[in-house]
């Protein structure tokens, strides 16, 4: 009898890495560390600040391909990270302060985040990223729109 095995990270910890491993694609700008956390499927979704909702995967990786182009540099720092994992589905609650740097400024913003996850195989990826702007905590003098 072979001995069971050991797991080494819980559910929510494994939603969390992928979690965080979007936000890392984020800051660096990366396509390629992009599409490796999400699914490449038509039933995705993706909402960011200010835009309409955008459907399927090659919709999702253009809007992703079109902010990275106009960003210089971006830094997110997440807080108040609630995960929930439900069977194969889970979902993280959080808060991004954001700052997107252009050639022509910079835009800083706080928005409140749900990044939804699907696990095929053992492996989470995002399926469902939808963001909303919280104007009345984005600092001030700075500007409330974000990429």
């Amino acid at each position: 009898m072979m001995p069971a095995q050991v797991r080494l990270e819980t559910d929510e910890q494994e939603v969390l890495a992928a979690n965080q491993a979007f936000y890392q694609a984020m800051e660096a700008l990366d396509l390629a560390k992009m599409e490796a956390v999400w699914w490449h499927e038509e039933w995705i979704n993706c909402l960011h600040p200010g835009w309409d909702l955008i459907s399927g995967w090659e919709d999702v990786l253009e809007s992703w391909t079109n902010i990275f182009r106009s960003t210089v540099q971006m830094r997110v720092k997440v807080s108040r990270a609630l995960v929930h994992v439900l069977g194969d589905a889970a979902w993280v609650s959080c808060v991004e302060s954001v700052t997107s740097t252009y050639e022509s400024g910079f835009e800083t913003a706080q928005v409140e985040t749900t990044n939804i996850f699907v696990r095929r195989q053992g492996v989470w990826r995002m399926a469902h990223h939808h963001t909303t702007p919280l104007p009345g905590r984005v600092p001030s003098g700075t500007s409330q729109s974000v990429q």
